[in-house]
């Protein structure tokens, strides 16, 4: 996928939900910081990032007042909610995208370990393993972030959400996820991410730095 491609998507979803931009930024890091870990290779680090920022596309197909709802959403909401990873997944389709690593992330970020996730309540081992360790970082965001059900977060949400990734292990995440991101945060190689890209502090444009990433994956494969 190019990056005019990822950045005029990214345009839409920020418009869509102006909470996007912080967020986008800090999945995409803490994404790639786990990829790093692993030892991924360059290529594949790219498209993981591209499908962590291009995660949550589908939401472009949710009605505004389910998307910025201030309450408790109802079950037909939800439910209309639990949608977005099918109609992102389409919007990919539809341009020809065919990489895995990205489209793992768009239809799958939702799933669980134990099965109990959303839209195909995939389990264990089914779930691309992408798509595991990015529902980990999803929902640690969620726990540290401000949304439009929940203004204020507070002192301690990270070590809370953190408590709360090791409590979910073996059933909502995948153990292997869940230790990874929980030991790489408290040894001090994520909470950098939280700390700059936060809420509160304006953010670069995303497409900027994707730019600027994949240009210097061009420039290793001549060198190479």
């Amino acid at each position: 996928m190019s990056p005019e491609t990822v950045a005029n998507l990214l345009k839409e979803i920020e418009r869509k939900d102006l909470s996007t931009a912080a967020h986008t930024w800090r999945v995409v890091l803490y994404a790639r910081a786990l990829c790093e870990a692993f030892g991924v290779d360059h290529d594949t680090i790219a498209l993981v990032t591209q499908g962590a920022a291009l995660h949550d596309v589908g939401k472009l197909d949710v009605p505004d007042e389910i998307l910025q709802k201030p309450d408790r959403l109802t079950p037909d909401e939800f439910e209309i909610i639990k949608i977005h990873p099918v109609t992102g997944y389409a919007r990919m389709i539809d341009l020809d995208i065919e990489e895995e690593p990205i489209l793992n992330l768009v239809r799958y970020h939702h799933e669980r370990w134990d099965g109990l996730g959303y839209p195909f309540k995939l389990k264990g081992e089914d779930i691309p393993v992408g798509a595991r360790f990015f529902a980990v970082i999803d929902s640690f965001d969620a726990m540290t972030s401000i949304r439009p059900y929940r203004r204020e977060i507070g002192e301690g949400a990270a070590e809370r959400a953190l408590q709360e990734i090791e409590a979910g292990s073996g059933n909502r995440y995948a153990p292997e996820a869940a230790e990874l991101f929980v030991k790489l945060f408290r040894t001090g190689g994520l909470d950098h991410i939280l700390h700059y890209f936060n809420d509160v502090s304006p953010v670069p444009e995303f497409h900027t730095a994707q730019m600027a990433q994949l240009d210097k994956i061009a420039k290793r494969k001549t060198a190479g």
